[in-house]
């Protein structure tokens, strides 16, 4: 996809700063951290949204999940972290191509949704 901006980076036409990269994803480090601990991580083949996905994407979505456990414990955050996954304009999610946010640090991060009944 010519302008999708995680492409960009995959294909290095943007810089990232990198932590991993293999054949089927690549994880970099939030430009904007919500967390001590915010790496992203993204399949280099364009896949819109965790909404897009089928059973050939198993492979790398797994890879995601293994990476972002090896990620959180090597960037601070071996005593938990959250993963997160934004599907869709309800989910919330702003850039159309999946990526998997780690979250964490020494501090909980907190509460997972807001309570919407209050």
């Amino acid at each position: 996809m010519t302008d999708c901006i995680f492409c960009k980076i995959v294909a290095g036409d943007i810089p990232a700063k990198k932590c991993f990269e293999d054949d089927l994803v690549l994880a970099f480090h939030d430009i904007h951290p919500l967390r001590p601990t915010h790496i992203l991580v993204i399949p280099k083949k364009h896949i819109a949204s965790l909404a897009d996905v089928g059973t050939e994407d198993e492979p790398v979505l797994g890879r995601m999940l293994s990476v972002a456990q090896k990620l959180a414990a090597e960037n601070g955050s071996g005593d938990g972290f959250r993963c997160i996954i934004n599907t869709g304009r309800v989910g919330g999610q702003e850039v159309p191509h999946l990526h998997l946010h780690i979250l964490g640090g020494p501090e909980p991060v907190g509460p997972m949704v807001k309570n919407l009944k209050e």
